[in-house]
């Protein structure tokens, strides 16, 4: 009884991801369905506020939560369009660290202790984010957040494998996605000014530079951040035998 009540956040977990997948909320995340309902999704926004903002919030943290692909980046476009750079941005991020939570919270009193030990035997990538974890939570989740191209969803797992500390990791977690939400709602927020003046978005309308600085630091942060863990992995590692 108690091993079927500590598995039970984790299949709740599953549950919703596969209530998602199967309601075809999928489908519309995309830019073309943006684009599509923007108008009308701006004016509920504008209608009630704070109601779409905790809805919005919502939306986001069962997205991640369910790991649906590309969806987190469409939502802080969409967070841009509808409330505009710090609101929409705040709201994001408040959304991804809410789903990354929720993932952290069910790995962990589910199946914690049990996979830990699989993957210290087994090796490979996820001992590896183990190690990592295990020697300074907040840094290595922070610097693993900043990287865009970093599996999110592995990063989660592995901190929960790794019994990170739930603080640490949240902070880590709100931190090291931040500039990434702001700068897409930023992107957002011009995307919604077009859609306002009845004009279609297109790429080189975007390129301004107060959008080409922010993304160009934003790689420079994630260049950092790869060669940051890169080393860190390399001295970590044992020598040669002497």
């Amino acid at each position: 009884m108690n091993r079927i009540l500590r598995l039970l956040p984790l299949l709740l977990l599953v549950l919703l991801g596969i209530a998602v997948w199967a309601s075809g909320a999928a489908r519309y995340l995309h830019m073309e369905s943006l684009r599509e309902h923007a108008v009308t999704l701006q004016r509920l926004a504008r209608q009630h506020p704070v109601l779409a903002l905790a809805a919005f919030v919502g939306v986001v943290a069962i997205t991640t939560a369910s790991s649906i692909p590309g969806g987190i980046p469409i939502l802080m476009l969409a967070a841009g369009c509808l409330f505009g750079t710090r609101a929409g941005g705040s709201a994001a991020a408040a959304g991804v660290t809410l789903g990354a939570a929720l993932v952290y919270g069910a790995v962990r009193s589910s199946l914690g202790t049990m996979l830990r030990e699989r993957a210290d035997r087994s090796g490979g990538r996820l001992k590896a984010l183990l190690d990592g974890f295990r020697g300074s939570a907040f840094g290595y989740i922070l610097t693993l957040r900043l990287i865009p191209f970093a599996p999110f969803e592995l990063v989660s797992l592995a901190a929960a494998l790794a019994g990170a500390p739930f603080r640490a990791y949240l902070l880590g977690t709100l931190l090291g996605v931040m500039p990434a939400t702001f700068i897409y709602s930023k992107i957002g927020a011009e995307i919604g000014r077009l859609i306002d003046r009845g004009e279609m978005p297109h790429l080189h309308a975007l390129l301004t530079p107060s959008l080409v600085i922010p993304l160009l630091a934003l790689g420079l942060l994630s260049l950092a951040s790869t060669i940051f863990v890169h080393r860190r992995a390399r001295a970590k590692a044992p020598g040669p035998p002497g």
